[in-house]
C-alpha cells in the first residue's frame, strides 16, 4: 500500500542531511569557546566546561567554514521545514503525527510491551503512540532551535529575544540543549526503525509498504523479533 507521498519523503532525507551537517558545524562552532561561562566567570549548568568536542564529531574544517555551513542549513532547515508543515495541514496527514486522547495510557502499554510486560502488541494505526509523541515534539523542538539560534546570531539586533531567553548566554544553552534534544530523537528514531521496524526504510524511498510486516502484525519488540520464536502450543514429539 502506499505510506509515504513523495512530499513527505523528500523533506524527510533533505531534512536528515541539512541537520547533519547543521549539528556537526554547530559543535565546530561551539568548539571555537567550549564553554558558556563568560571569561573570568562560572556558568552553574554545564559541567564540561572548557573540554571540547571531538572533532570528529563536527563539521565544517575551521570556524568561518562552519558558520557558512550552519546558516546555509538554517535556512534549508526553514524551509524545508515549513514546506512539509503545510503539506501535512493540507493534506490531512497531522491526523497520523498528533496526540490522541489516552496518549499517555497508550504510551505506558507501548513501554510494558517493549519490556516484555505485555504479551501482544497494542493496536497503533500508522504510529504508535510513543512515536506520535516523539514525531510530534520534533517540530516544536526545531522551533527552540530556531528561536534561541536567531537570538544569539543577532543579539544586539534582537536584544528582547535574547533578553527573554535570559541573555546571551542562556539563549546559546538552550540554542545547545535543542540541538542535544535533536540528536537524542533523532538515534532514538534511527534504532527504532532498525531494531523494530526495519521494512519501512524501502518505503522512504519507494513510499510503499506492506502492512504485513509492520511491527504490530510481527508483534515486534527491539531486537526480541530477530531471536527464533518459541511458541507454548508447539507440537510435542
Amino acid at each position: 500500500m502506499k505510506r509515504h507521498h513523495a512530499v513527505v519523503r523528500i523533506t524527510h532525507w533533505v531534512n536528515a542531511i541539512a541537520l547533519t551537517v547543521m549539528i556537526g558545524s554547530g559543535l565546530r562552532i561551539f568548539n571555537a569557546y567550549p564553554a558558556f561561562a563568560r571569561r573570568g566567570e562560572s556558568f552553574c549548568c554545564y559541567p564540561f566546561e572548557r573540554t571540547p568536542i571531538p572533532a570528529k564529531l563536527t563539521f565544517g574544517g575551521w570556524l568561518g567554514g562552519a558558520r557558512n555551513w550552519h546558516f546555509a542549513m538554517m535556512w534549508v532547515l526553514v524551509v524545508n521545514g515549513l514546506v512539509y508543515l503545510a503539506f501535512i495541514y493540507l493534506h490531512g496527514e497531522w491526523r497520523d503525527l498528533v496526540p490522541r486522547r489516552g496518549i499517555v495510557r497508550d504510551s505506558r502499554e507501548m513501554i510494558k510491551f517493549y519490556l516484555n510486560a505485555r504479551k501482544d502488541h497494542p493496536k497503533q494505526g500508522k504510529n504508535n503512540a510513543l512515536q506520535r509523541m516523539a514525531y510530534f515534539s520534533m517540530p516544536l523542538v526545531g522551533v527552540m532551535a530556531v528561536v534561541t539560534g536567531i537570538a544569539i546570531w543577532k543579539p544586539v539586533q534582537l536584544a528582547p529575544l535574547t533578553d527573554v531567553l535570559g541573555g546571551y548566554v542562556w539563549a546559546r544553552y538552550w540554542h545547545f540543549w535543542a540541538m542535544l534534544l535533536l540528536v537524542i530523537l533523532t538515534i532514538g528514531h534511527v534504532f527504532m526503525v532498525f531494531t523494530v521496524d526495519p521494512y519501512s526504510i524501502p518505503s522512504m524511498i519507494t513510499g510503499k509498504y506492506n502492512e504485513d510486516l509492520s511491527p504490530e502484525a510481527r508483534n515486534a519488540r527491539p531486537f526480541v523479533h530477530l531471536l527464533p520464536q518459541h511458541h507454548d502450543d508447539a507440537p510435542t514429539v
